[in-house]
């Protein structure tokens, strides 16, 4: 029974040194910007735990469950005319929801969120993609105990 105990508490130790060495090399925001050939540019991608006056708050890769609640943030400069954008969300290969978020000119800043429940932990994706159904970003993070 202690042998059982002590590779449980293992595999939960190289789970959790997996999800940092995620985090380290994974980003969580996407500060580069991706130009469209429209003009438009998605400047921020960010994942976070809630928004507050406009701007994500607690960007991270690996989620709590306890949260509660996640959200992802996004913002566009040089926007000509009205246009969308859908967040994709995707928990293990799988489309949970997709989000259709108006875009206005010049710039924009959007989000969408998402509860959290027990069967929600494991590796998610958010795709970010234009109203031409192209992918422009893809922020990948974990949701644990």
């Amino acid at each position: 029974m202690a042998m059982m105990k002590n590779i449980t508490l293992q595999l939960n130790m190289l789970f959790a040194l997996c999800l940092w060495t995620v985090a380290l090399c994974v980003p969580a925001v996407a500060e580069q910007s991706v130009s469209l050939e429209n003009g438009m540019a998605l400047v921020r991608a960010v994942m976070c735990e809630y928004i507050e006056g406009y701007e994500p708050r607690n960007s991270a890769v690996v989620f709590s469950i306890n949260v509660g609640k996640i959200s992802c943030f996004t913002s566009f400069d040089q926007i000509q005319a009205p246009t969308v954008t859908l967040h994709k969300w995707y928990r293990r290969d799988e489309l949970v929801t997709a989000k259709r978020l108006t875009l206005k000119p010049p710039s924009w800043s959007t989000y969408s969120s998402i509860q959290l429940r027990e069967a929600d932990k494991g590796p998610w994706r958010v795709e970010i993609w234009d109203d031409n159904n192209q992918v422009l970003q893809t922020l990948r993070f974990s949701v644990t105990d």
